[in-house]
């Protein structure tokens, strides 16, 4: 391998790594709150689980491929592997999107004021959750099955001219209403869930300014410093919509301009791939910050081993 492309691997390899770690452990957290201490769990819980899962499984079906490319390997995927993978990544970060946005709303309604117009939406939160995720899987399942039908597998490896290309697999020439048909399909949906994540964070940002400065003429500066744990999370989950917005509009940036560069570059697509994984694998760190489920998991796994030491059986 060449010098790049073993930096480049070195990349892809930690941020598999890190990313699947980080949401399988942050996946587990919330699996143990639902059946070991149901009394812990959260509707919001749920909308958590759906995001790690997401990001676990995009992050596996955008690296593989990138990973196994920059060690050199020529004919990896096959057409059947090449629409399989990325459709199935597709998928996933197209619900990651809207989990991402309707976690933003979700958080906007439950800490709005009880007077606001949204208070009354607060009691059917919950009920709203599961007929979402249907709503997201079944949309973006319908959107990609464009990528079943263009992708294939890559036997030159001289493409030149617009289009998708990876290092396995490309994109074939459809007529210029069908792929303008695709990419407005997505640019409405990315916009619909991108506004709805910016207004409802800029919503938030905007109740917990109010908040602030009504702690400040109440309490104390030393009581006014100390959140809430809806704040907290509030706080959180602003942190994750702006990562989002960020990592998206950088991701999609370089992704256009590989699509449209005469000449296409592996290297630019390892790096696309880079950036498309930065948010599911940053995501986890986020949302472990706050999670008050981490230290009494923890504590449980110390005290399940405490029987089992060595003081154990000598006292």
């Amino acid at each position: 391998m060449f010098p790049n492309d073993t930096i480049l691997s070195f990349f892809l390899i930690t941020q598999i790594f890190i990313g699947v770690m980080a949401n399988s452990f942050l996946f587990m957290i919330y699996i143990y709150a639902f059946l070991i201490q149901p009394q812990l769990k959260k509707p919001i819980d749920c909308i958590f689980m759906h995001l790690t899962m997401a990001n676990i499984i995009t992050i596996v079906f955008q690296s593989i491929p990138d990973i196994v490319s920059s060690f050199g390997v020529k004919r990896f995927l096959d057409n059947a592997g090449c629409q399989t993978v990325f459709y199935i990544y597709r998928v996933t970060r197209g619900l990651s999107i809207c989990t991402t946005s309707l976690l933003s709303v979700f958080q906007a309604i439950t800490i709005s004021p009880s007077h606001s117009k949204w208070a009354r939406l607060k009691s059917k939160l919950s009920a709203w959750i599961l007929p979402s995720f249907l709503f997201f899987w079944v949309m973006n399942m319908l959107i990609y099955i464009h990528i079943i039908e263009t992708v294939r597998a890559k036997w030159n490896f001289t493409v030149v001219g617009h289009g998708f290309v990876h290092a396995y697999c490309q994109s074939i020439q459809l007529r210029d209403h069908q792929s303008w048909s695709f990419i407005s399909v997505i640019v409405i949906r990315d916009l619909l869930f991108v506004a709805l994540m910016i207004m409802s964070s800029l919503y938030m940002v905007g109740l917990l300014y109010r908040h602030r400065r009504r702690a400040q003429h109440i309490h104390s500066s030393s009581l006014s410093r100390q959140m809430s744990p809806e704040n907290k999370a509030t706080h959180t989950i602003i942190c994750l919509v702006f990562c989002f917005v960020l990592f998206y509009f950088c991701n999609n940036f370089v992704t256009l301009y590989a699509f449209y560069r005469p000449e296409k570059d592996s290297r630019l697509v390892g790096i696309t791939g880079i950036l498309s994984s930065c948010y599911p694998t940053f995501c986890p760190f986020l949302l472990m910050k706050n999670n008050k489920n981490i230290p009494k998991w923890t504590s449980s796994l110390s005290m399940m081993r405490m029987p089992f030491s060595p003081s154990a059986f000598l006292g």
